[in-house]
């Protein structure tokens, strides 16, 4: 056989081995088309803060939006357009950033790509370590907090002949029995927080630690997961789904400080941690569901530290067409 006839053999291969499951507990999708109406809600917080010489910390939080999509899809191939509802409702001079996010699942493998800007509409949601004059319900606009964010988490599914992530997430296979298993993976992103706190109000910026000033934290985070997701099929057609997968990640940072000449650089580890949880109804024809995925950073280093969580609940419903 040549090389040629070879290297295509190969591949036709591995294409038949990602849908080769055991038909009792999953069931392929028979439609070669689908199309699909959506709806996200973004969650996102930030947490700063610093140990000495007395505890603080600064939460921001953006206000929550949504956004609503409409998507066609071919085999494993999906694109849409999605549109903030913000912009459709009211005019607003803040910036609300942009978010893009690409999940691939076949039975063996799965991959989440993501890249996210924020915008400058983040408000104080919490206050702590500073003065009295600051009540436990204290809330504020804050425009000095800008975040960037991009990576991608692959991960490898054990039990991939009995449990399928498509069914719970992507609804190009159905789940008939109820089956569960590990996952390990490994996760690459790159983080940017600029953070100018000389946009803060008075009354913090007067009993703000000096460790607390910094300009910007830039780090990139490389982390082997292992963790464990579970299908229960609960009625015929329905399926609901859970996915928590801890991360030992290493940091390599570089912060500026106020005060401080060039940036200073740093390497450490710390655990982090991703969720997902889906719903679904499918009856193979017609598809209703949601889901959420979220994704837990920290950052500790001597007297700094940065908490980011962030996620999206996505509502959605569509139908599958073209039988072959």
């Amino acid at each position: 056989m040549s090389p040629k006839k070879s290297l295509g053999k190969s591949v036709m291969t591995f294409i038949s081995s990602l849908n080769n499951y055991d038909r009792s507990y999953i069931s392929p999708n028979r439609y070669d088309f689908t199309t699909m109406v959506t709806s996200y809600s973004n969650f996102e917080y930030f947490t700063v803060g610093c140990s000495k010489p007395q505890p603080q910390s600064l939460m921001f939080s953006p206000t929550p939006h949504y956004k609503v999509g409409l998507f066609v899809g071919w085999k494993w191939i999906i694109v849409g357009i999605t549109k903030d509802t913000r912009g459709l409702l009211r005019h607003s001079q803040k910036a609300h950033g942009t978010e893009i996010d690409l999940s691939l699942y076949a039975s063996h493998i799965g991959a989440d790509i993501f890249y996210r800007s924020t915008g400058n509409d983040y408000y104080i949601h919490r206050a702590k370590g500073f003065s009295d004059d600051i009540e436990p319900e204290y809330s504020v606009d804050f425009t000095g907090l800008k975040v960037y964010l991009r990576g991608i988490n692959i991960y490898y599914i054990f039990n991939h002949r009995k449990f399928s992530y498509p069914a719970a997430f992507s609804q190009t296979t159905n789940q008939r029995r109820s089956a569960g298993s590990f996952i390990a993976g490994l996760s690459i992103s790159k983080h940017r927080l600029n953070f100018d706190y000389t946009l803060l109000p008075t009354v913090i910026q007067d009993d703000m630690n000096e460790a607390m000033k910094v300009k910007y934290i830039k780090y990139t985070n490389n982390s082997l997961d292992l963790g464990y997701a579970y299908n229960w099929v609960f009625a015929r057609n329905c399926l609901a789904c859970i996915s928590v997968t801890p991360a030992l990640a290493f940091k390599t940072s570089y912060i500026n400080a106020e005060g401080v000449e060039g940036d200073i650089r740093y390497n450490n580890f710390n655990l982090d941690i991703l969720f997902r949880l889906g719903v679904v109804y499918n009856n193979s024809k017609y598809y209703v569901g949601s889901s959420f995925v979220g994704k837990n950073y920290k950052y500790h280093r001597n007297n700094f530290s940065v908490d980011n969580g962030f996620g999206f609940l996505q509502v959605y419903g569509g139908f599958n067409f073209n039988l072959f």
